[in-house]
């Protein structure tokens, strides 16, 4: 029997999009493929908003991981050192973690984790969730598409007529960009 993917999943601050990620995470957590340790920016572990109370959404991610968040930089820290995943996806990402990572600002615990888990060049899986990805997060979106060890979940404009320079990733393609990146491949198209 193959042993699960160990996963870390990192989730930042593009509120909107929780309800869809955690859909994705029900599913990968009962395909029992996956060991999955979830990791919160500051904001995700703390803030209340109107699509819920933070405590709330904390409790049933950690409920289908089966495992607490880490949610400090503290706790990040040691992901690389001690080889703690096979593979790290940031989903949601949104445009001020996608500027962070871009410009090794590491003042969060996801950037951290990403940090840290890059240290051993393993793949790192960014799932964009950003009203700006066509204005001011393009440049950063570029830089890291064309960084080593950086993989995108394919994307595309999720309301153009109400947000014309709002990107989001499909959420749903999760799982086979983890297959591809794990392979070495990006998925494609990545435009969507």
């Amino acid at each position: 029997m193959t042993p699960p993917i160990r996963l870390g999943f990192a989730l930042t601050g593009s509120f909107c999009t929780f309800a869809r990620v955690l859909s994705v995470l029900e599913t990968m957590s009962a395909s029992k493929q996956y060991e999955i340790t979830p990791i919160l920016s500051s904001n995700a572990a703390m803030m209340d908003t109107r699509f819920g109370a933070a405590a709330n959404f904390r409790n049933r991610l950690e409920s289908l991981c089966g495992t607490p968040a880490i949610d400090t930089i503290q706790a990040a820290e040691p992901i690389g050192p001690k080889a703690m995943f096979d593979i790290l996806v940031v989903a949601p990402c949104t445009g001020n973690t996608l500027a962070k990572l871009t410009h090794s600002v590491i003042d969060t615990p996801v950037a951290m984790a990403v940090k840290s888990h890059l240290r051993r060049e393993a793949p790192v899986i960014l799932a964009i969730s950003t009203n700006d990805g066509l204005s001011g997060s393009a440049e950063n979106i570029g830089i890291l598409l064309n960084r080593r060890h950086y993989y995108f979940v394919p994307f595309g404009q999720d309301a153009p007529s109400a947000k014309p320079r709002s990107l989001v990733a499909d959420m749903e393609r999760i799982p086979e960009t983890i297959t591809a990146a794990l392979g070495g491949k990006q998925l494609q198209p990545i435009l969507l």
